[in-house]
C-alpha cells in the first residue's frame, strides 16, 4: 500500500541488558564453538536479561530514551504500541506495563507479528497518525527470549538474545514533495506455516499441564532450514512491492534496515533485490536476534554511526513466526 500523510521520526531510544553471552560461554554447556557459530549465523556475542528485568522493563528504558529524545513529555504521548511476542504476563498486556512505568493513561497495546512486529507497528501508528487520531505515538519493539530458549537446543540457544528500540511518530510539519513519512508498505501472513517457529504451550489451544512442560512445550521450536528458505523469498517479494508500490527500484535505496535474524539471510537478499551490504545496516554480530525489537535497534545503530540523513529513502523489512512478514518504505525526517 502507499501512503499519503507526512510522517516524522521525532526521537529514538535503545536498551540491551547488561549481561553479554559469548560464543565461548555457550561452548561450555553446548557442543558448539565461536567458530561454527559465527560461520552459520553471524552472531558473536548477545545480550540476555538478568533477574528482575523483563520485557516491559527493558522497554520501558527504550521508550523513555526515545521520549526524550523527541524533546517531549510523558503526557505529550497520545498512543504506546508495544511490538512483541515475549510478553510479561498473558494477561494484562506487556503495554499495560509499559505505560505505567512511563508515567501514561494514553491508549496502549501489544502488538505480536514476531520479528515482524516493529514495522507492523510503524505502520499502525503511523496510519493512526494519518487518521488523526493521535499526533505523537511511541512505538517499541522489545523482546525477552533468553527466557523462551532451550538452553539445551543449539538451534535456539545460540541464535536468540534480548533488546529493545522505540520510536516517537508524529505528524511531520513538512509538507513538501519531500517531506519525511511512509511512502508504501506491505504487510503479509502465511499462518499454514506457523509451525515453523512456535511455542506451543501455555496458550488456550494448549495450556501447560505436566506432561506440556517435560515435553519442553514452553520452549521456542524453530525448523531453521525451512525458515532460511522462506524468510529469503519473502523479505525479497515484500520489499519488491513496496519499490513497486512507491515507483522506486533498489537503486533509490539509501539505507536497508532488515531484521537481525542471520547474516546470511540478510547476505541472500540483498544479492537478489540487488542492493549492496555498505547500503544495508547489520548489527546481528553484537546483538543476536531480538526480534522485534531487531529494526529499531538497528536503526539506533545507524543514527550514532551518521549513516542516516533527513531526505534518505529508508527500506525496513522483518519476516518472522507466523509466518509473518513487513516492508515499509519511509522518507528520513525529524521533523
Amino acid at each position: 500500500m502507499s501512503a499519503t500523510s507526512s510522517i516524522a521520526v521525532a526521537g529514538w531510544g535503545s536498551y540491551v541488558p547488561e549481561r553479554v553471552v559469548t560464543n565461548a560461554e555457550l561452548e561450555l554447556t553446548l557442543d558448539t564453538s565461536d567458530q561454527w557459530i559465527t560461520e552459520r549465523t553471524g552472531i558473536r556475542e548477545r545480550h540476555w536479561v538478568g533477574p528482575g528485568e523483563s520485557t516491559a522493563t527493558i522497554a520501558i528504558e527504550a521508550g523513555a530514551g526515545a521520549v526524550k529524545d523527541a524533546g517531549l513529555t510523558p503526557s505529550d504521548i497520545d498512543l504506546v504500541i508495544v511490538a512483541t511476542t515475549t510478553p510479561d504476563q498473558l494477561i494484562p498486556s506487556t503495554a499495560s506495563f509499559v505505560a505505567d512505568g512511563l508515567g501514561m493513561t494514553c491508549g496502549s497495546f501489544d502488538l505480536n507479528a514476531a520479528c515482524a512486529g516493529f514495522a507492523y507497528s510503524v505502520v499502525v501508528g503511523g496510519s493512526m497518525i494519518a487518521a488523526g487520531g493521535s499526533k505523537n505515538v511511541l512505538v517499541i519493539g522489545a523482546e525477552t527470549l533468553s527466557r523462551f530458549i532451550n538452553p539445551e537446543d543449539r538451534g535456539t540457544a545460540i541464535i536468540f538474545a534480548d533488546g529493545a528500540g522505540a520510536a516517537v511518530l508524529r505528524a511531520s510539519e513538512d509538507k513538501g514533495s519531500e517531506a519525511p513519512g511512509l511512502l508504501s508498505w506491505d504487510l503479509g501472513c502465511d499462518g499454514s506455516l506457523a509451525s515453523l517457529i512456535e511455542v506451543r504451550g501455555g496458550g488456550s489451544r494448549s495450556p501447560f499441564t505436566a506432561d506440556s512442560l517435560m515435553a519442553g512445550d514452553q520452549f521456542i521450536r524453530m525448523q531453521g532450514n525451512e525458515v532460511f528458505r522462506r524468510a529469503v523469498r519473502a523479505v525479497v517479494d515484500s520489499a519488491t512491492n513496496v519499490l513497486n508500490g512507491a515507483g522506486l527500484t533498489a537503486a533509490d535505496v539509501d539505507l536497508f534496515v532488515p531484521h537481525q535474524a542471520n547474516v546470511r539471510i540478510v547476505d541472500a537478499v540483498n544479492s537478489r533485490l540487488g542492493i549492496p551490504m555498505e547500503k544495508t545496516v547489520v548489527n546481528i554480530d553484537r546483538f543476536g536476534n531480538t526480534s522485534a525489537a531487531s529494526i529499531p535497534l538497528a536503526i539506533v545503530d545507524a543514527i550514532e554511526a551518521g549513516r542516516l540523513h533527513d531526505g534518505d529513502l529508508v527500506l525496513l523489512s522483518g519476516f518472522g513466526a507466523g509466518m509473518t512478514w513487513a516492508s515499509v518504505l519511509m522518507r528520513w525526517g525529524s521533523r
